[in-house]
């Protein structure tokens, strides 16, 4: 699907003495490389090969001389670069021959890299919800204790004659499993999505890189 314009990719550089602090950052869910063309291959040449990667539903494209952009609107599971929203192909003159630049935005990437941050903050929020009613549960606990206990004082509780000449033991006078009531408020639930999260977007961030430039120099040397 082509004659929709996509829309205009970041800079990556400085101009004009304007500062470009996201440059610092970006490279979270941006994959910029280069692929090394065959010799003598054209601009058209290059980006014909590249039409089946291009050409899927929900794909739209602009080219502009050596340029070529595109944006991804809802695209097919099918799609083998769904994965980037928006994307800038370039046909340079390299040093050693020509080249293809690219430059791939992804915002699966950001809000992979993103989950981590929220569940550590999912974490921090449970400690300190926890550390601020603290004093009202051990109030209540020693309470209940101590209600247990002036009850259990006037309670008798005789052993079987059988069981006790059989010598068999006392019964337990609690008799119940410890509350664990306290472990409502553990982080740790949020500490392993957090590294979940984080370990996720690392094997992403390398493969997703890996995978694209492959993809390229697949179709750009006809190794399909």
């Amino acid at each position: 699907m082509t004659g929709t314009l996509a829309p205009t990719l970041p800079h990556s550089n400085t101009r004009h003495g304007s500062p470009v602090p996201l440059r610092l950052l970006d490279w979270i869910w941006h994959i910029r490389g280069t692929v090394d063309l065959p010799a003598g291959q054209t601009s058209d040449e290059t980006f014909a090969r590249l039409q089946p990667l291009l050409r899927q539903p929900g794909t739209s494209q602009q080219r502009g001389g050596d340029d070529l952009r595109f944006h991804k609107k809802d695209p097919a599971s099918q799609d083998a670069m769904a994965v980037f929203e928006n994307g800038l192909l370039q046909v340079e003159q390299g040093p050693a021959g020509p080249v293809l630049r690219y430059h791939l935005i992804s915002r699966a990437l950001l809000l992979c890299f993103l989950a981590p941050l929220l569940f550590l903050g999912f974490a921090q929020l449970t400690i300190a919800v926890g550390e601020w009613q603290k004093p009202a549960a051990e109030a209540a606990a020693k309470a209940k204790a101590d209600k247990k206990k002036d009850a259990k004082k006037d309670q008798v509780m005789p052993m079987n004659p059988i069981d006790k000449a059989l010598g068999a033991p006392a019964p337990d006078k609690d008799g119940k499993k410890p509350d664990r009531k306290g472990d409502k408020y553990s982080p740790t639930s949020a500490y392993v999505f957090a590294s979940l999260f984080a370990l996720l977007y690392a094997i992403g961030r390398i493969l997703e890189a890996r995978l694209v430039k492959m993809r390229l120099r697949k179709r750009l040397w006809d190794e399909v």
